[in-house]
């Protein structure tokens, strides 16, 4: 059953990359090794809830992110899910006012689009 490791190493991939860490980052913040961290990435390592823990933690995600299929996702659907998760990081350090204010001006965006 090697579907769900890749699953979940694919996700881990993206989700690092949108924060802009390198595997060796997340190796450093999780306390595993670097190639640990890209054996788990590629769907190589069978890797321990300890381990999930640890890299959960490192990336400072909900564990549920990491299950999140993206196989069969068309091209749209792709580009829509990486700009989640970069838009995850951007909000993760905000307050709850800026967080406001920046729906405002996405909101606001979206409606020149629509125009």
């Amino acid at each position: 059953m090697t579907d769900l490791r890749n699953t979940v190493g694919d996700r881990m991939r993206a989700i690092r990359k949108a924060q802009g860490l390198t595997q060796q980052q997340l190796a450093e913040l999780s306390n595993l090794d670097d190639a640990y961290i890209g054996a788990v990435e590629r769907g190589e390592r069978n890797f321990s809830i300890d381990t999930l823990e640890k890299i959960v933690t490192a990336l400072q995600i909900q564990p549920g992110e990491l299950f999140l299929h993206s196989q069969g996702l068309n091209e749209t659907e792709a580009a829509q899910r990486k700009a989640l998760d970069e838009y995850a990081v951007i909000v993760s350090g905000l307050s709850v006012k800026q967080i406001s204010t920046l729906q405002r001006i996405v909101g606001e965006v979206k409606g020149a689009f629509e125009a």
